[in-house]
């Protein structure tokens, strides 16, 4: 199965990130190189992409797709966490533009045995990098109750989280929870009858919640936008897609931040604290898409577009 998938928002990340034919720009969620493939095909000789993914099958796919762009594109195996490194590995310090897509890709939930889906049976698992050790099966069977609820709570915005947690924990005392059905069975026993078909599937929440932690997708995000910023040139954009609400809050924080960081109470007549804003928001609402791309693309109902151009 392809990593096919329309791109959202490409127009507006295409437009975002102000592209140079010459100039050096990296996705940093490759995924199925939809955005990717119109970034190169914009690059000159003298322009350079650089693709990182931690999925592998991100990667097989991703390197067929660019292959027409072969001498422009350098696509690593990696997490976008580790971009300064990554980039220091191939002799890069700075770079016109930075792309993240924070969406989980159609092909990860389409792949029943990656274990992303309630509606596909499959082996709790949940990885995005297969090579990482934590799994879903880990975080379902070893975490306490109170890690589990907050887990929920956080990360799914789970008004169930309580619940939920104390029956995952009730049903494991007899048996471990090895597959997402079984799961998925278990959150729908937790939630109320009147509750259950209400904003799409039962556990749709839940398994939101438990993939941001077996991927430590916050913390990871919140960990490396500042850093990011750092690396981009002068004049240089990071434009980041987020689909969710904890996502955006964390991108839009990290942002105005960057803008504004001073700490200096506001009564202050000068700023002493020596904070120096790293650039500018491009624009203050997120950018979300239009009518027509909303009637031919549901993923982009839920998706907010950000950017940030460094001075």
């Amino acid at each position: 199965m392809g990593f096919e998938h329309i791109p959202v928002l490409l127009n507006e990340v295409i437009e975002g990130l102000n592209i140079d034919p010459d100039g050096i720009y990296v996705d940093g969620t490759l995924g199925g190189a939809g955005h990717s493939y119109e970034i190169a095909k914009r690059l000159k000789e003298g322009g350079r992409l650089i693709g990182i993914d931690r999925d592998e099958d991100a990667i097989a796919a991703a390197s067929e797709r660019l292959e027409p762009f072969s001498d422009r594109v350098t696509i690593v195996r990696g997490n976008y966490g580790d971009m300064a490194d990554i980039l220091g590995d191939i002799g890069i310090s700075e770079v016109d533009g930075i792309l993240l897509d924070l969406g989980v890709s159609s092909h990860q939930l389409d792949e029943a045995e990656r274990g992303f889906s309630y509606r596909e049976d499959a082996p709790l698992d949940m990885r995005m990098d297969r090579r990482d050790e934590l799994t879903a099966y880990d975080v379902v069977n070893t975490y306490t109750e109170a890690e589990l609820t907050r887990i929920l709570k956080d990360y799914g915005e789970e008004r169930f989280a309580g619940s939920i947690a104390r029956h995952i924990v009730r049903a494991r005392a007899e048996r471990p929870v090895s597959t997402t059905f079984e799961l998925s069975d278990i959150i729908k026993a937790s939630i109320p009858a009147k509750y259950r078909d209400k904003k799409g599937h039962p556990a749709k929440r839940s398994f939101q919640a438990i993939r941001i932690e077996v991927n430590h997708e916050l913390d990871i995000l919140r960990d490396s936008l500042n850093g990011m910023i750092d690396i981009l040139k002068p004049g240089g954009r990071l434009c980041v897609i987020s689909f969710h609400s904890l996502e955006d809050r964390i991108v839009k924080q990290a942002m105005r931040t960057a803008e504004d960081p001073c700490i200096c109470p506001k009564d202050f007549p000068v700023c002493v604290c020596g904070r120096k804003p790293k650039g500018r928001c491009v624009s203050k609402k997120a950018i979300t898409a239009a009518d027509n791309e909303l009637d031919t693309n549901n993923r982009a109902h839920s998706a907010k577009l950000r950017i940030f151009e460094k001075t």
